[in-house]
């Protein structure tokens, strides 16, 4: 990982004197005027010699330099000359980061990218994000010409040079791995953040763009997740970050990564992928699931939703569609309450007994039965590991999706979304029915000839303010508005922050 430091300098006071003469602004300035003829000689030749060789030392070195050379950590020789050489760096400080200050490098393929360019193209936004889909080569002559809806693509360098002696990987890897290289040396302008992805990984924007405004650019940053399959992180290393769900690099670490990668992919040569030659060159420097992930996204942490990957190896997350028209139909939620999307709340409704989350964006689980706020945040287990297709293990808690219809929750999923504004107020209704392909698999209990009266959850919440990520988030609470289930079918939900000394969970009966 990369190391931090901070420097600091201790200055002992000697006398009275000395210390009224710092803390006093005006003390300088009459010692320049009052003082003796030879001590006044003396002053204005060591200011004419200072101011000479300041002059002398800053004309030196282009403006570039002084800009791009924010990184005390780095190599100032090496970063300079990349600096001044690519023209790169040079930002507003001023300016908050926004999306322009990323650039994505899309590892790609020139035989996959037309089928897979569909999961890029539904975040990728022409003339606002900013990078390249990098190909093994150039499309063929016979290829469509290139949609102005995908990002551009740059044709990868040959790496025909480098070693790869993984047995069961690709050498595609090595060629992955340099993106970030050639993405740096393409020399564009106003760029803080290098952000790393596969041709199957759809990023959420805004959150993206808010998770990294929280990190000083100007220092060494290396930001990415573990995968949740515990064999894939004990197999390659708990100390990277997979580059299928994405991971960000800053500026100077990329400015640092690109002075030693080639060599250090050499040294790695028998490393299986791209993002774990990655992490072992950071390192010299000082989501992954296969099946349904229903159940991940029903009980989604409390932190914003960056990315997903691996999408052909899924189910559509909504019934009934194909997996593109599944994320288009999320993406839909996601732009009405970008830090919204997938965030978990609990409803009880004690006199009918029934416990209800909400995955806001995603769908509403009815159970008509008491459930735990702690067993409510636990995944239901409807997907197997990465590498294996086992059961477990994973690295967080999970719980068993059982065959009897009676021990399984009710699900409806989003059905239609609307944004309304009204002054400085702004909301959302999500609205969440139940598909007809699981109406045939019923309880023949009273608690739930009840529950399947419910056709439709209506549920309205604020806007979520993006700055709540910035502090200690708490999981918001929702109350059941409206009791008219058992006239019109639909009942009303209203998603909140909680109360002081207000728990998610009522007192049992």
């Amino acid at each position: 990982m990369p190391q931090y430091y901070s420097s600091s300098s201790n200055s002992s006071e000697t006398t009275t004197t000395t210390a009224t003469f710092i803390n006093d602004p005006l003390k300088p300035y009459k010692h320049l005027l009052l003082s003796p003829p030879a001590n006044f000689m003396r002053s204005l030749v060591a200011i004419c010699l200072f101011a000479a060789f300041s002059f002398f030392y800053l004309s030196s070195f282009p403006a570039t330099t002084w800009r791009s050379n924010a990184c005390p950590q780095c190599d100032p020789h090496a970063y300079r000359r990349l600096a001044v050489g690519l023209g790169a760096g040079v930002v507003k400080e001023e300016e908050k980061t926004n999306i322009s200050h990323i650039l994505f490098g899309i590892g790609g393929s020139a035989e996959t990218w037309s089928r897979r360019r569909r999961y890029c193209e539904l975040w990728w936004k022409p003339n606002a994000t900013r990078g390249f889909v990098w190909l093994d080569k150039k499309p063929g002559k016979a290829a469509p010409p290139w949609p102005d809806t995908s990002p551009p693509y740059r044709v990868s360098a040959d790496t025909a040079r480098f070693k790869y002696t993984n047995w069961y990987g690709s050498r595609s890897a090595v060629r992955i791995a340099r993106i970030v290289k050639e993405s740096f040396e393409a020399g564009m302008e106003n760029v803080r953040w290098f952000v790393m992805g596969d041709d199957d990984t759809v990023f959420f924007t805004e959150n993206l763009v808010d998770l990294l405004s929280r990190y000083d650019h100007r220092q060494m940053y290396y930001i990415g997740g573990n995968s949740e399959s515990v064999e894939q992180n004990v197999v390659h290393s708990y100390q990277m970050a997979y580059g299928g769900g994405g991971f960000a690099v800053s500026y100077p670490l990329a400015a640092e990564l690109v002075r030693i990668l080639d060599g250090c992919i050499d040294r790695y040569a028998a490393v299986y992928g791209s993002d774990l030659k990655i992490g072992g060159c950071v390192n010299e420097i000082g989501m992954d699931v296969r099946g349904s992930p229903f159940g991940l996204l029903s009980a989604h942490p409390i932190a914003p939703l960056i990315s997903l990957h691996h999408l052909d190896y899924v189910q559509p997350i909504f019934p009934g569609t194909n997996r593109v028209d599944s994320i288009k139909r999320l993406l839909r939620a996601y732009e009405t309450d970008p830090s919204r999307a997938l965030q978990q709340s609990f409803c009880y409704h004690p006199t009918r007994n029934w416990s209800i989350s909400v995955s806001w964006g995603y769908n509403v689980l009815l159970y008509p039965f008491m459930v735990t706020a702690k067993d409510l945040s636990t995944p239901l287990q409807t997907f197997l590991t990465w590498g294996s297709w086992s059961q477990q293990p994973f690295v967080f808690n999970t719980r068993v999706m059982r065959f009897n219809p009676c021990e399984r929750p009710i699900v409806h999923y989003l059905d239609r979304v609307n944004g309304s504004r009204s002054g400085s107020w702004s909301g959302t209704t999500t609205s969440y029915k139940r598909p007809h392909t699981e109406r045939g698999r019923q309880c023949k209990k009273e608690s739930y000839a009840k529950a399947y009266l419910v056709r439709e959850f209506n549920v309205t919440a604020d806007v979520l303010d993006p700055q709540i990520w910035k502090k200690g988030p708490r999981r918001q609470c929702c109350e059941i508005t409206d009791g008219s289930d058992e006239v019109d079918g639909v009942v009303q939900v209203r998603i909140r922050g909680c109360n002081q000394w207000e728990s998610v969970t009522p007192r049992y009966r």
